[in-house]
């Protein structure tokens, strides 16, 4: 852990507001780029960054400096994302994958990379909010299934039969809504 965050840290516990600023403004970037896996809505990215960040705070005293302090933040982050999809998941509301244009240009055998990532995150919406939160750290942050188990509290085994699930059911979405061709990559 850098000495600066630990100072911060300590400071903070202390009272030292100004303190807490740093290390927000310190990894401020990195947790938005995270929740922005969770919603593409900037004002609803913005609030899961700033209840990340008034979690940490009211959890401060519980960080054990065991790994860096960015990395007890994603995984607040991660839960605050989880937590938001789950609240979705109730209301259960996506966009329907016909209203999406799949027309790829006519000289061009593949859509462009925005439509792509739109009609992804529009399949995505349709899987369970664990199923989604796996694939979208796996593929989106790069994260091995051993730091999910671990963000999540699951065990490995559980994370990689998630995984497979979500794999399977987005497979068979794209496959209904007859968009398996289109999307070569999932094939």
């Amino acid at each position: 852990m850098e000495n600066l965050d630990w100072d911060d840290i300590q400071a903070s516990l202390g009272g030292d507001e100004a303190a807490f600023e740093r290390l927000v403004r310190r990894y401020q970037e990195q947790i938005a780029q995270l929740c922005w896996r969770f919603s593409r809505d900037s004002a609803v990215c913005e609030r899961l960054v700033q209840d990340t960040f008034v979690e940490a705070y009211m959890s401060l005293r519980s960080y054990k400096a065991k790994a860096p302090f960015l990395h007890w933040l994603k995984k607040i982050a991660t839960r605050a994302g989880y937590r938001f999809w789950k609240e979705q998941d109730k209301e259960k509301r996506f966009v329907p994958l016909e209203e999406l244009d799949f027309a790829a240009p006519d000289n061009e055998q593949e859509l462009e990379p925005g439509k792509a990532a739109e009609i992804l995150h529009a399949m995505l919406e349709r899987l369970d909010s664990s199923e989604r939160l796996v694939l979208t750290l796996m593929y989106f942050e790069d994260c091995p299934i051993k730091e999910i188990a671990e963000r999540m509290g699951w065990t490995g085994a559980g994370t990689k039969m998630r995984a497979m699930r979500a794999r399977r059911k987005l497979k068979k979405i794209a496959e209904k809504e007859k968009i398996l061709e289109k999307l070569e990559w999932m094939q």
